[in-house]
């Protein structure tokens, strides 16, 4: 779910938890969208569904800092292979950095039908994950359906994991009925 600092929220489901991180805020005019203000914020965004990896060790402000680096270079590669443009240059280097750090570990629970994340629990790992998770996504058979929702002023990314793969928008129930709303309007406006 997403909320809009001018009020409403709407769900949105970018197809993999790497791209659900480029969306947790930004820089410049996302500002408005920040929600990693303090290292326990990245705790608090990576302890949540569908990564659930409850950090054991207290977040540091460096790892911090990485996380925003992180989630701006997602942003850039996914933009960019959206666009069909070389990734940036700076984006490979911060996801590659990402990745070489250990991962996350999964562990099965006692009872044998559940798994967790075998403690301790680093948000470095959490990165980590995150940036294994989109290296896959650019390098994958999902890469050219990286897409950049197509409503005119939305620069949501999203993975089109449709059949078809003819997704065009973030979500139906923002930009998609938006865009079908002012078609009506534009059909009922001709036909006056």
């Amino acid at each position: 779910m997403l909320h809009d600092p001018k009020g409403g929220s709407f769900w949105f489901d970018a197809g993999a938890v790497c791209l659900d991180f480029a969306h947790a805020g930004g820089e410049g005019q996302y500002a408005v969208f920040e929600i990693l203000h303090e290292p326990g914020d990245l705790g608090d965004w990576v302890a949540q569904p569908p990564l659930n990896a409850v950090v054991t060790v207290p977040v540091t402000a460096r790892e911090l800092t990485a996380g925003k680096a992180l989630r701006q270079a997602i942003w850039d590669a996914a933009h960019a292979r959206a666009a069909d443009r070389p990734l940036p240059e700076k984006a490979v280097a911060v996801l590659n950095r990402a990745a070489a750090a250990p991962p996350l570990a999964p562990r099965l629970t006692g009872d044998g039908i559940a798994s967790e994340w075998a403690a301790p629990v680093r948000a470095s790992q959490a990165l980590s994950t995150l940036a294994r998770e989109m290296i896959a996504l650019l390098s994958g058979p999902l890469a050219e359906r990286i897409r950049e929702c197509a409503s005119d002023n939305c620069p949501m990314v999203f993975v089109d994991s449709s059949r078809p793969g003819t997704r065009r928008w973030c979500s139906m129930e923002r930009c998609g009925n938006r865009n079908k709303l002012r078609a009506y309007r534009a059909r009922e406006a001709m036909g006056s």
